[in-house]
């Protein structure tokens, strides 16, 4: 008996796969949290083949540090080019209250991203590291302005206010996040 030949559906060229599946971990994670994050769920938002998550990553942790990694790169730059304008401290404290309320572009599902990171990063060391490779560069920018003691504070203070601003269920005024932010730096009304 000779084997017939089957046919075999083409390979689909999809160079730019991985990079999609990491671009939907991080929506995924916006909509569904660290803890609701799956490959099911991921491989369904890229629209690629459940298989193509553990062809591209090793596991899960490996496929939400690459994705927690973007978002701080895709973060970082609109960041530092928030302050790229700022000449004095009155300005400083502007541009912090003004990244607090939303300045910088990003937006409550940024932001929300950014919390399930830190929360992700107290049990996993590998996206500790992505934290802190983040904070340090944030606290970069915030040091051509300030000593790196008190950038370490204001980078504190935004991530605390933006939390606190994220998470109220009443209004929270920008003129008294100037306030406060005044007042750390010591830059008079």
């Amino acid at each position: 008996m000779t084997a017939v030949p089957t046919a075999r559906s083409p390979r689909r060229y999809d160079p730019d796969r991985k990079g999609r599946i990491i671009d939907a971990t991080i929506d995924v994670v916006a909509d569904h949290g660290v803890a609701g994050t799956t490959s099911r769920r991921i491989a369904a938002a890229a629209d690629v083949p459940l298989g193509s998550i553990t062809y591209h990553f090793d596991s899960v942790d490996d496929l939400l540090e690459q994705a927690f990694a973007r978002h701080a790169e895709q973060m970082s730059p609109r960041y530092e080019a928030h302050f790229d304008h700022v000449t004095d401290l009155a300005g400083f404290a502007d541009a912090v209250t003004d990244l607090i309320h939303g300045g910088a572009g990003a937006d409550a599902r940024d932001w929300a991203v950014s919390y399930e990171l830190y929360l992700a990063a107290l049990r996993n060391p590998a996206l500790r590291a992505v934290t802190e490779a983040w904070m340090r560069r944030s606290r970069a920018v915030l040091e051509r302005f300030v000593d790196p003691v008190t950038a370490r504070g204001i980078d504190a203070l935004v991530e605390g206010l933006v939390m606190h601003l994220t998470l109220s269920t009443s209004t929270f005024d920008r003129a008294d996040t100037l306030t406060i932010v005044r007042r750390c730096l010591g830059v008079a009304p």
